[in-house]
């Protein structure tokens, strides 16, 4: 989220995005203008279903046509 932020604000590194586990609630904290929430959701949305799928939360599926979802191949 930061290098999304940084590319578009100088002072983005200096934001507190993060995310966070705890249990199976999966947190994403956002900065607090509307563009900015845009830019980092972008960044991270494809692989939120993974991080899902990891602590064994309620799956989800995304349109492809929106956003292409990561989960890895399993092997």
């Amino acid at each position: 989220m930061r290098r999304a932020s940084l590319a578009e604000v100088p002072a983005a590194i200096l934001s507190r995005q993060g995310a966070g586990v705890l249990g199976k609630t999966l947190f994403i904290t956002l900065p607090g203008k509307p563009t900015a929430i845009a830019t980092c959701l972008h960044a991270v949305f494809a692989a939120v279903p993974y991080c899902l799928d990891l602590i064994r939360a309620t799956r989800i599926e995304t349109d492809p046509g929106r956003c292409k979802a990561f989960r890895p191949k399993s092997g």
